[in-house]
């Protein structure tokens, strides 16, 4: 086997609660990251890793595999994205015989990823040779124009040299746009995001990271904004 997708999905969450089965436009939006990597045809098999049997229901509802409950070790708030993908890999190599070249973690709560970005990712993983490839989308405003605040109140520039330079003129800055990282299994040993990492490069109108109600709303605008383009 060649291909696996990993959901990792936890019960507990404290922002929004019950967020990776809160419904999204009438649908749990996990389902999203659930029909999206199946629809794409890249995965031999896509799992949800979660804590939670309600979660777990609606994975499979959704037509992922549950083929085993997280540990309590991966289901605290201290467990990283990597124990999860560490620990999914090691039961199904040891409780199922499968192992697996590449793998793909992709977020529950990231409905308006896509089957072409995903499978972009995975074709520069692939010819370049990465460890891992995640996407990025650039910050709105130039982060070199960033101002921090003393405790007096007193605001200064962080980086006073380019006080005077043209917002164009200023290197362009990405951040991880929170959807997904394809992986090559053997490669991955503390970090997904090692000195050997690809990026494919998205539009800000396709990103949304969802850590509040507001957030979710405007998710839920994009999403309709995609879908009627």
């Amino acid at each position: 086997m060649h291909n696996l997708a990993i959901i990792p999905a936890r019960g507990g969450s404290k922002r929004i609660p019950r967020k990776n089965i809160k419904l999204f436009l009438g649908k749990p939006i996990i389902a999203y990251s659930i029909e999206t990597a199946l629809q794409s045809r890249l995965f031999d098999e896509v799992m949800v890793s979660t804590d939670d049997e309600e979660i777990a229901e609606v994975a499979l509802q959704f037509g992922a595999k549950v083929p085993f409950l997280r540990s309590k070790e991966t289901s605290s708030d201290y467990a990283t994205t990597l124990d999860v993908v560490n620990e999914v890999l090691t039961r199904y190599q040891n409780e199922l015989k499968s192992v697996f070249e590449y793998v793909c973690c992709i977020y529950p709560t990231a409905p308006l990823i896509n089957g072409t970005t995903l499978q972009e990712g995975l074709n520069l993983l692939i010819n370049n040779q990465f460890d891992s490839v995640l996407p990025a989308v650039p910050f709105s405003y130039p982060v070199w124009r960033g101002l921090e605040r003393t405790d007096t109140g007193q605001t200064k520039m962080i980086w006073p040299e380019y006080l005077n330079s043209r917002s164009q003129d200023l290197k362009k800055v990405y951040h991880d746009a929170g959807q997904w990282y394809w992986i090559k299994s053997n490669n991955i040993k503390e970090s997904l995001f090692t000195e050997n990492t690809g990026a494919i490069i998205l539009d800000q109108t396709v990103v949304q990271d969802i850590d509040t109600l507001s957030d979710w709303k405007l998710a839920e605008m994009k999403y309709k904004l995609m879908h009627e383009m």
